[in-house]
């Protein structure tokens, strides 16, 4: 796809895809055989659900029906949201990454550093480097100038903030079943 017509097709899609309350993240036009794919990933600070995204299909849908921004050929309309290891690249994304653990390919040596994203300001990220063998994690700051990739991380075995509560309140529960069995 020529620069033209991604820059054509952003300045047509993102006022539609921004009056939905999304932001436009991406647009790729792919060759499948005879046929094109376009593909247009959107998200936003809260997520998009089904309805949005269906209501955001629709809308792209009808106003490339009537323009020419993809030409005569038959083409496939894709929507979607990124993808559970999405690349970081603005910073609301980096907002958006808030408590999720994300793999960094930093600038200097080309060294790579896991960590969980705690807080992200105008200049960087306050980050917590998960211990290795035991040890503690470790809090570090990180400045967007030494951070050359950044992706989250899938991850399958992390407790939930909120299930260590349960953990408590369960041994709390246990603990005066047994104080009750005693007396």
């Amino acid at each position: 796809m020529s620069t033209t017509q991604s820059e054509r097709l952003r300045e047509l899609l993102e006022p539609l895809v921004a009056s939905q309350g999304l932001d436009l993240e991406e647009i790729t036009v792919d060759s499948v055989g005879r046929k094109r794919v376009l593909s247009v990933v959107v998200d936003s600070d809260t997520g998009a659900d089904l309805d949005q995204i269906a209501d955001v299909s629709r809308a792209l849908s009808a106003k490339l029906d009537e323009t020419d921004a993809m030409g005569e050929g038959e083409y496939t309309l894709e929507v979607g949201t990124p993808g559970a290891e999405r690349a970081l690249t603005e910073h609301r994304h980096y907002v958006r990454a808030v408590d999720r653990l994300v793999r960094f390919q930093l600038t200097e040596g080309r060294d790579e550093l896991v960590a969980r994203i705690l807080e992200v300001d105008d200049e960087g990220l306050g980050l917590e480097v998960p211990g290795v063998k035991g040890r503690k994690a470790t809090a570090r700051r990180l400045a967007f100038g030494d951070i050359d990739k950044a992706r989250v991380q899938v991850e399958f075995n992390r407790k939930d903030k909120s299930d260590k509560h349960d953990d408590n309140d369960k041994r709390d529960d246990n603990d005066e079943n047994e104080k009750e069995e005693e007396a």
